[in-house]
């Protein structure tokens, strides 16, 4: 039995090998170039030379985790963590100068306390480039990722179906292509349209570039034509805008991220606007787990970017006109991160002007025309309320559970505009909006979201409540907040063949709570609501 253990035992701890070859970023082996396979604790457990054709090997090594650094003259300092040793382990390493290296630098990655939610593409993906990186006890190293390269292009085309959207009913398809060349840029390119109708279309191409350790420059141009959009006076909705960005870094201890959108929309019947809609954040990081943040904005973010991905406000009527949804948001925050935990509080002031309420009726009343924006096809509406300013607190705490799950708990108060009480006698929606008022209130939400062992079924769900007679959003400038009431997004990925496929779902306010109805002068009766409840499923290839 012992002879056994003792064979047993040598078995196991059978020694390994680690060999590849050194090569520059144009391929060329690497004479020379010494290479230290360190231990987890980087402390060096064996030194080798590259020879005439770049190769080098370590034998007799334990098997294990272990990290490989390569120096040679000439080349910045090349380091390939967690590499995973067993027998004929092959690691091939690349030497880049201090111009490769800046050319390639990644793009910042997402806060953690961000939702981790990869509904939408971003031009923010570049997990995969090299990093330079100071080490503790030694240089500036260039550290590669496991897959070694960045992807170059990818596509994505959605064919969907979808119910209870403002101007997005019906069958849609959507087209992405994200180019990634050389360099350091980044090209997103964005189409979507309803088929064999004349619903609207929307178009997105977005640039940007890296500018190493300076920060990031980002401009993304935006057209929607929705000639589906009716008014009092006529028909066709059309908008435009530029959004451009910077990224600056500022050491290790700040960040600012500064940019502006220049607007502009018209309509047959209610005029044109023009605006420019500025934004300022700026972050100081106290450590690696908190920071302190001061955030002005004058566009309200949309709740479901991942279905229009655009940088347009939302629009409406009021007395007539045309009317963008803006104002002036500036907020104080902090917050304390770690790998399995985020703590978030804010404190904010808001200016609102021509706050958008939203609701729904009869498609073919032309009483919902009296003074609002109307999509017969949902039959949803929008009009314009009073501005009104207000001040609140955000706050919100975030964990994983289990492997991959997170849950997300959320607070916030302020103003918000809230609906009388139904009266029995007929008015018009000018009537309506007239008795709409700012009130002081709260909500609350709970996000949970994670992965599905075995099927890979990704989800999200999401509850948020806030008095029923409230019809626009508290706190309408938090970030990452969820819909309101009850939410579900699925997504589902199938395997056919060697493509690759997702089939989608998403439901939004499922128990339809919120409405406040009301009888206009055509005996109808009008909905307003703060969420509406909508329905898209759909099947999604990547390629």
């Amino acid at each position: 039995m012992l002879v056994a253990l003792a064979c047993t035992s040598a078995c196991l701890a059978a020694p390994a090998t680690v060999s590849g070859v050194v090569r520059d970023v144009a391929g060329v082996p690497q004479m020379g170039a010494q290479i230290e396979l360190l231990r987890a604790d980087l402390s060096v457990a064996s030194v080798v030379v590259s020879d005439s054709k770049g190769r080098y090997q370590f034998a007799s090594v334990v098997p294990g985790r272990y990290a490989l650094k390569a120096v040679c003259q000439s080349f910045l300092p090349t380091l390939r963590e967690n590499v995973r040793v067993h027998t004929g382990t092959v690691v091939n390493l690349t030497m880049s100068t201090l111009y490769e290296a800046i050319q390639w630098l990644p793009s910042e990655p997402r806060k953690s306390s961000a939702q981790k939610d990869d509904w939408v593409w971003t031009l923010r993906s570049a997990a995969n480039r090299p990093l330079l990186r100071w080490l503790e006890d030694g240089p500036l190293v260039v550290v590669e990722g496991n897959k070694g390269s960045a992807r170059r292009l990818k596509a994505r085309l959605v064919a969907s179906g979808q119910d209870g959207s403002f101007g997005e009913s019906g069958e849609r398809f959507s087209a992405m292509v994200e180019d990634t060349p050389p360099g350091s840029r980044e090209l997103l390119a964005r189409v979507d349209f309803a088929p064999n109708s004349d619903a609207g279309m929307e178009s997105m191409l977005g640039f940007r570039q890296e500018l190493g350790y300076v920060g990031a420059v980002q401009t993304v141009a935006t057209v929607s034509v929705h000639p589906e959009i009716e008014g009092p006076n006529g028909q066709g909705f059309n908008a435009a805008a530029l959004r451009s960005e910077e990224t600056i870094h500022l050491g290790d201890l700040a960040e600012v991220e500064a940019g502006a959108t220049a607007m502009m929309a018209r309509m047959d019947g209610a005029g044109s606007v023009r605006a420019t809609l500025p934004s300022l954040e700026v972050r100081w990081r106290n450590g690696d787990k908190q920071a302190f943040s001061y955030r002005l904005a004058t566009q309200v973010p949309l709740a479901r970017v991942e279905q229009s991905e655009t940088t347009l406000p939302r629009f409406a009527l009021s007395q007539g006109r045309l009317a963008m949804e803006r104002g002036l948001h500036q907020e104080l925050g902090w917050e304390r991160t770690t790998e399995n935990s985020g703590v978030r509080v804010a404190v904010f002031a808001d200016r609102l002007r021509n706050p958008v309420v939203e609701g729904r009726g009869d498609a073919s009343s032309d009483a919902l025309l009296s003074d609002a924006l109307l999509d017969r096809s949902s039959g949803l509406m929008r009009t314009a309320g009073e501005d009104f300013s207000t001040t609140g607190v955000e706050a919100s705490i975030e964990r994983q559970i289990g492997d991959g799950n997170r849950v997300r708990l959320s607070y916030a108060n302020g103003d918000a505009l809230v609906m009388p009480a139904a009266q029995p006698r007929q008015v018009n929606v000018a009537q309506l909006m007239a008795a709409a008022r700012p009130h002081r209130t709260q909500t609350y939400a709970i996000t949970l979201s994670g992965t599905l062992e075995g099927s890979g079924t990704r989800w999200r769900a999401s509850y948020r409540w806030q008095p029923e007679d409230a019809v626009t959003t508290v706190a309408p400038y938090a970030l990452n907040a969820a819909s309101p009431y009850l939410n579900l997004r699925l997504r589902q990925p199938v395997r056919i063949g060697t493509s690759n496929f997702d089939a989608l779902f998403d439901v939004q306010n499922l128990l339809a709570q919120g409405y406040r109805p009301y009888l206009l002068t055509d005996g109808s009766v009008l909905l307003f609501a703060q969420g509406q409840r909508a329905i898209r499923a759909g099947l999604a290839f990547t390629f």
